[in-house]
């Protein structure tokens, strides 16, 4: 297995670093376990402010992070992503966490080997067009941003395994999101989540789903499908806590799937009977 090669750069950029990403390894001599055998850049400091432009000649990079690295570093931030980003076709990991983004540059659209992006901590209010390109995704996190629409060409990206739309103001979610049967872990709290689509009980592979504090007042009646949910007491606040169930009520929802599935089965005949002895006194 190949090692990993790392750069991570504070200060100002040698010129020739184009030419080092082959050689130059970590200053630590630790290696990096998360992208092991991958070839990393990372930018931090007041670099982030003015990003050098020999950094996009670097077209074998595979992982490139572009976020401060603790609190010490938040006054600098990335203001903007370069056009220049597009080049870099090889990238496999972009992690641009914690800036001021308030768009994200058209040309990302052009890194169909990105497996995984990080996009948390901005001010992002939509994604642009042509992100269901972005085919080998993986892994997508955009918490705490300012969406208030769930971006549809995410319903496209059909390999996506994990994501992370936390801490936006998304009211509803399209029938359409089922077409992500890869999903295993989709995070919803703290929205302004209404409703959940019944077209949703149809990912099946969902073991991870958080929808707290948004404002939901019952759940798709199809809900109990969902039968790979870990409903382990520790997420049980991120689970549905927080919203203003009625049905079923969350005293019921924190029994787990099978009291919540029983529920909406019961309640399913009481509904349909009720609905006949409206429709019959109106005739």
């Amino acid at each position: 297995m190949r090692e990993m090669t790392k750069l991570s750069i504070g200060g100002k950029l040698d010129r020739g670093i184009e030419k080092q990403v082959g050689t130059a390894q970590s200053t630590t001599g630790i290696q990096d376990p998360t992208y092991y055998g991958l070839k990393k850049l990372k930018i931090k400091g007041k670099d982030l402010n003015d990003l050098p432009n020999s950094i996009f000649n670097i077209l074998e990079l595979e992982v490139l992070e572009l976020s401060p690295e603790r609190e010490a570093c938040l006054d600098y931030k990335l203001p903007e992503l370069p056009h220049a980003i597009g080049k870099l076709v090889n990238l496999r990991v972009l992690i641009l966490d914690t800036n001021e983004l308030e768009t994200l540059a058209p040309e990302v659209t052009l890194l169909v080997s990105l497996e995984r992006l990080v996009l948390s901590n901005n001010h992002l209010s939509s994604l642009p067009t042509g992100f269901m390109n972005l085919k080998n995704l993986k892994s997508l996190h955009l918490s705490n941003n300012e969406l208030k629409e769930f971006p549809l060409e995410l319903c496209d990206l059909v390999n996506l395994e994990f994501l992370d739309m936390c801490d936006n103001s998304l009211e509803d979610l399209p029938v359409k999101i089922s077409k992500m049967t890869k999903l295993h872990t989709l995070l919803l709290c703290f929205n302004q989540l209404r409703k959940i689509p019944n077209s949703i009980c149809k990912m099946t592979e969902l073991r991870c789903l958080w929808l707290g504090n948004n404002l939901l007042k019952s759940l798709p009646k199809d809900f109990g499908q969902l039968k790979n949910i870990d409903w382990d007491w520790r997420y049980i606040s991120s689970l549905l806590e927080d919203n203003p169930l009625v049905r079923p009520p969350i005293e019921v929802c924190r029994l787990g799937m099978d009291a919540i599935e029983n529920y909406l089965n019961t309640n399913k005949g009481k509904r349909k009977t009720q609905s006949n002895a409206s429709y019959g006194n109106r005739r």
